[in-house]
């Protein structure tokens, strides 16, 4: 696999959104809307439902972000991640959502750099996008 980002100064920045679920994704996608802050560029989303999809996308090294459901089955986001981390070059920061709040410890396992919560909470969620695709598109390393 490998990695890298797509975004060029004002060119729509790639947040891959993964759930089994597609009501996740639409709020999640709801939540994000065009833009999550002033100083970025737009967003580009890219819905998947499967995990095959995730690398999928993950080996174009097009991926800005990803975002992935901790409670998606049968393959769920935290594990996803600590796959994606483990096995791409460049890999682009990782946002999962948890349903619980003991959940956090296994999103540090799993590298991911920023953990929101289920469901789609619409004020934190783009904040914690605009700060993962600020540090990515700054060539700075995100950290939960």
């Amino acid at each position: 696999m490998s990695g890298a980002g797509s975004a060029e100064q004002g060119e729509a920045v790639k947040v891959l959104v993964y759930s089994d679920d597609r009501n996740v994704r639409a709020q999640a996608r709801s939540a994000m809307g065009r833009r999550v802050a002033s100083d970025l560029p737009e967003i580009e989303i890219i819905e998947c439902a499967t995990a095959n999809a995730v690398v999928a996308n993950a080996d174009t090294g097009e991926i800005d972000l990803f975002i992935l459901d901790g409670e998606s089955t049968p393959h769920g986001g935290m594990g996803l991640c600590r796959t994606l981390k483990d096995e791409v070059v460049d890999c682009a920061p990782v946002l999962l959502m948890v349903a619980r709040r003991d959940d956090a410890w296994l999103a540090s396992w799993s590298r991911a750099e920023g953990i929101v919560s289920h469901p789609v909470d619409p004020v934190r969620m783009p904040q914690e996008v605009a700060r993962l695709l600020r540090g990515r598109l700054a060539g700075t390393p995100a950290t939960a």
